[in-house]
């Protein structure tokens, strides 16, 4: 977190939390959602200010109640997620970027969604795979040791039958299914933070 932010903190200890009005979409862009937006339930305009983004990234974080926001300065804007906390891009470099710009290099976890969705998890970190990077991630599952086809992946989505898993390098990461639905419950994030 930005020093400054700490300061402003420290400086105004009682500012309101603000709730609605910055998004994360699922493919990772930041988006500010309006009156207008909030009101129909539009996703909001995307933010494309380099500085303005990378003061969201260093100070993003999420509380006990798994609510992530923005501290900016004194105020936390709680976020709205269409998918998961973090989203993950390929990286022909470190495997996986994060919409924050950093790393992820290891994935302890992953798990696939009737939807189609992948999440990888390293610790505190779940990230959706960004849709445009689905076929790359594709590829690099294998099922009982096997490049898997389409059929076999949606017949492995519907019964579970035979080990699935993702190719990390030489690391072969066991997949597990997950229905979509679950997502926020079984990573104990919110989607929609509201005030407690």
């Amino acid at each position: 977190m930005d020093d400054l932010v700490k300061q402003a903190m420290a400086k105004w200890p009682n500012v309101p939390h603000c709730y609605g009005w910055l998004a994360l979409d699922a493919r990772g862009n930041w988006r500010m959602r309006d009156e207008r937006a909030q009101h129909l339930d539009l996703p909001g305009d995307k933010l494309a200010h380099a500085a303005l983004i990378g003061f969201i990234n260093r100070n993003y974080d999420h509380d006990e109640r798994g609510c992530w926001f923005f501290q900016n300065g004194p105020q936390r804007v709680y976020l709205n997620l269409e998918a998961t906390p973090f989203i993950a891009r390929s990286d022909p470099q470190h495997g996986y970027l994060l919409q924050t710009g950093a790393a992820l290099e290891t994935i302890a976890s992953a798990f696939l969604c009737e939807n189609g969705a992948l999440i990888l998890q390293q610790g505190e970190i779940v990230a959706q795979v960004d849709d445009r990077d689905m076929a790359q991630a594709m590829a690099m599952l294998r099922l009982d040791g096997q490049p898997v086809g389409d059929e076999a992946l949606l017949a492995w989505l519907d019964s579970g039958a035979g080990d699935l898993s993702l190719q990390q390098g030489s690391l072969a990461i066991p997949v597990q299914r997950l229905a979509y639905a679950d997502v926020p419950r079984h990573f104990g994030f919110q989607r929609t933070p509201q005030a407690a």
